[in-house]
């Protein structure tokens, strides 16, 4: 089993650093992950220039690009054999709901699965991006890779787990469930200052708060102390209206 890591905190992150040494007992490991933070960088591709891989040590690179281009880069070329499978994370806050469409941790996973490959993709839900409890996630994380190899499962080779573990230690779990993504309120303003020369700066603001949280929802699944698993899909054609929208055009 040859496992592909990356991240989008960076491949010195503690999370990737607690993930790999979990995952190092059921196989081969090898780390392709970016130079430094890249949160927030979604399914970015860098198009317009090289990008520059260094191995570090054995089986771990550290690469100029984004999450996307670390996961492209090691399938379509940097390895000598192709992973069995992309794990990404272990993220230092949540990635739930509409936090998906932003999050360079799964889009990682999500590249592993254009790339054919089964992915899962696991973040930690503290709200300070400050987890206490990596190895919780990391212990997840080799039992769902464990099970993908050795258990039968009706989701297909080509799945995207998105995962969200509770920022506790393992043995006060609740359990694992299986989710939907929940979604949130737009987005809080930007915070508006100044540069040292009196130019005007701006900080992205901060998510919206939940707006569709019940039960059956990732942003619920921790409330209540479960680990969240959403099983993603990058189909995102609106199905139902299809019909409504070919009768609307055909007016």
């Amino acid at each position: 089993m040859r496992i592909l890591l990356s991240n989008d905190d960076g491949y010195a992150a503690p999370g990737l650093l607690a993930l790999r040494e979990a995952l190092r007992p059921l196989g081969q490991t090898v780390v392709v992950a970016p130079d430094r933070d890249r949160s927030g960088a979604s399914n970015s591709l860098t198009l317009e220039m090289p990008i520059r891989a260094r191995a570090l040590e054995d089986d771990v690179y550290r690469v100029e690009g984004t999450p996307t281009d670390c996961v492209h880069l090691a399938i379509t070329g940097l390895l000598d054999e192709e992973p069995d499978i992309v794990v990404s994370g272990i993220n230092s806050g949540p990635n739930m709901g509409d936090d998906v469409i932003y999050s360079g941790t799964v889009a990682a996973a999500t590249e592993g699965r254009f790339m054919g490959l089964p992915a899962i993709a696991i973040s930690m839900a503290s709200a300070a991006h400050d987890p206490q409890y990596y190895e919780t996630g990391a212990q997840v994380a080799a039992e769902l890779v464990t099970r993908l190899i050795n258990e039968p499962h009706p989701m297909g080779d080509k799945i995207i787990l998105n995962v969200n573990v509770p920022d506790v230690p393992y043995a006060q779990l609740a359990g694992f469930k299986s989710t939907r993504l929940g979604h949130r309120h737009k987005a809080e303003p930007v915070v508006k200052g100044e540069d040292p020369r009196g130019r005007p700066i701006y900080w992205v603001g901060a998510a919206g708060p939940e707006a569709d949280a019940g039960e059956g929802t990732d942003f619920h699944a921790i409330r209540e102390g479960f680990v969240s698993i959403t099983p993603v899909q990058v189909d995102l054609t609106r199905h139902a209206v299809l019909d409504d929208l070919a009768h609307w055009l055909g007016k």
